[in-house]
């Protein structure tokens, strides 16, 4: 047999045996292999068909948004590297108000679709775990807001910690939604040189409102703001300020620290004061700045610059001339003193003691006109020069002063006018004579204002000792501060009212000067209505007052501005204290 015929004889069918029948559900010629195979394309189809059908949701998605949601603001990358509201800080650099992420709860009512309520549990139930929260809300008022399906804020400015606990109480309607604040670190500290933020309006009533252009702008909210006030100063103003308040039971107070040469507000306050930080589109409590927007005739603080202005004219040439100090009568009014020190007094011991009758003859002497003139020159005839929104126009008597205006002005009655009106007068008394407007921005050596000549230096040099003088041997002789050198006056006015004066109503101040053997501060304290209580020895006058308000404010913040207390240093009030020591 050839070798082709034996393989064909062995390829041939009956040489083999029969194949097995093939089991059912399988493809013919498959093995393990394959099977595995055609599993692995099944689960790829099944994968491949899940992307698609996120792909569609996420593609109908977000054309329903772009036909029916809101579209989101558009934010330049230079506008998205810069706070949204511009940094005040004090001249130091202290914060005093910035922009900060913060936390919000927002009740929406829709959180849950438009079928039945937007809670899981009651109203009631709700708020009072939110009041557990947040111990100051009231709860039946958040009951009976929540049950009234209105979205809108709840409560503004959450911590984290408080953020997390309302998460876990599992109310979808309760939102917490992170947003940019407005924050003021330091509290109700400086709230009236500040004012405060309302969402879409901008800066109210204070700094923020002057500065809101420079704050709000891209270009120029990324630089901080210095201000003049010093944080440190302001906190010690207001501590000493509200203990003078709250010892004499007085419905107000304001207080005010003055650089003397550059007219830089170091501290201002106006109290009671309020909480910037809790300020909205309603306002707040307690605005009202006394310090700037409050008018009162400011009584014997006026009696200083009246001498000043006679001095300045020659009026007044020797300081040991007897003046007669009876009363006075003009009219159908009558000049007496208080407390009537002798029928006649010389210049100095008519400032000491604080004499209506003397002063009002020296301005007698000095004429209505040029008194008014010395008024015009500080600036008491129109609000004071501050950058706030808040300034007071001074009541001040129209046309032609007659004779019994000219007295009773030089005293400070028949003229009212705002503390700051006063600090601005008393800086320019004694810091050489030249007055210059009141600022609360910092400023660099080279943009101190000239300022305008209003007394002479030899005047002021006179002024200075005399105000030395009344600290030590007169009314203001508890707002002296051993090592301090501070000099200063009282004055006591009743409120005017309709009808009169209010007898039972008094505004007590004092207005000082320190270092007075060189000037570098004007203090300015008012105590509105204050009482006779024992911590003023029952007494309701400024010597008892505003006075001792300052005696303790000075020596704080003497070392924060630089002033150190030197005992071996003072006025010389030699050639003047024999005058005052022979009464």
């Amino acid at each position: 047999m050839t070798v082709l015929a034996a393989r064909a004889a062995h390829l041939s069918p009956a040489s083999h045996t029969a194949m097995p029948a093939i089991p059912a559900g399988r493809l013919p010629g498959t093995g393990l292999r394959a099977q595995m195979l055609w599993a692995a394309r099944f689960r790829v189809l099944w994968l491949l068909a899940g992307f698609v059908g996120i792909a569609l949701i996420a593609l109908v998605r977000i054309v329903s948004l772009g036909f029916g949601g809101q579209a989101p603001e558009r934010t330049s990358l230079a506008e998205a590297m810069v706070p949204p509201r511009g940094e005040i800080t004090d001249r130091n650099g202290a914060s005093l108000a910035r922009a900060f992420p913060a936390y919000a709860l927002w009740f929406d009512p829709k959180a849950m679709g438009d079928s039945g309520s937007p809670l899981v549990r009651s109203p009631q139930e709700v708020a009072g775990a939110l009041k557990a929260i947040f111990p100051d809300i009231d709860e039946a008022r958040m009951a009976r807001r929540l049950a009234s399906g209105k979205a809108g804020y709840l409560r503004r400015r959450l911590l984290p910690e408080e953020a997390n606990r309302v998460f876990a109480l599992g109310e979808i309607a309760l939102e917490i939604p992170r947003e940019t604040d407005r924050y003021y670190p330091q509290g109700t500290l400086a709230a009236h040189v500040l004012g405060y933020v309302v969402e879409e309006k901008g800066g109210q009533i204070g700094m923020e409102q002057v500065l809101e252009q420079r704050l709000a702008h891209p270009d120029t909210r990324t630089q901080p703001v210095a201000l003049s006030v010093d944080v440190r100063v302001q906190g010690a103003l207001e501590d000493e300020l509200r203990k003078g308040m709250l010892a004499t039971n007085a419905i107000g107070a304001a207080g005010i620290v003055l650089d003397v040469d550059t007219g830089e507000v170091m501290a201002l306050a106006s109290l009671p004061e309020f909480d910037p930080n809790t300020a909205g589109a309603a306002g707040a409590i307690n605005v009202f700045n006394r310090a700037t927007n409050g008018v009162y005739e400011l009584g014997s603080t006026f009696k200083p610059l009246s001498i000043a202005a006679a001095i300045d004219a020659g009026v007044v040439r020797d300081l040991g001339k007897a003046w007669d100090a009876t009363p006075v009568s003009v009219g159908r009014r009558t000049i007496k003193d208080l407390k009537p020190k002798g029928a006649t007094l010389n210049v100095p011991q008519a400032l000491v003691y604080s004499s209506n009758t003397v002063t009002a003859r020296v301005a007698d002497a000095l004429g209505p006109e040029r008194l008014r003139r010395t008024m015009i020159d500080l600036g008491m005839d129109r609000r004071p020069f501050i950058e706030l929104p808040a300034r007071g126009k001074p009541l001040w008597p129209q046309g032609d002063w007659s004779r019994v205006t000219n007295m009773t002005v030089s005293y400070g009655h028949g003229l009212a006018v705002t503390p700051l009106h006063l600090a601005s007068a008393y800086a320019a008394m004694v810091n050489g004579g030249i007055w210059r407007p009141a600022t609360l921005m910092k400023l660099a050596p080279a943009d101190v204002p000239r300022g305008r000549r209003v007394f002479k230096e030899s005047t002021s040099s006179r002024m200075r000792q005399m105000l030395r003088m009344i600290s030590l041997y007169g009314t203001g002789k508890q707002a002296d501060a051993p090592g301090y050198r501070v000099g200063g006056k009282t004055g006591s006015a009743e409120k005017a009212g309709v009808g009169g004066y209010n007898k039972t109503a008094l505004v007590s101040s004092f207005a000082a000067a320190f270092p007075l053997d060189a000037p570098r501060y004007v203090v300015v304290i008012v105590l509105d209505e204050p009482k006779g209580t024992v911590a003023s020895s029952f007494q309701r006058t400024a010597g008892y007052t505003a006075a001792p308000v300052v005696g303790k404010l000075v020596p704080r913040i003497g070392p924060m501005l630089g002033v150190q207390p030197d005992d071996a240093r003072d006025v010389d009030i030699s050639d003047l204290r024999y005058l005052v020591d022979k009464h």
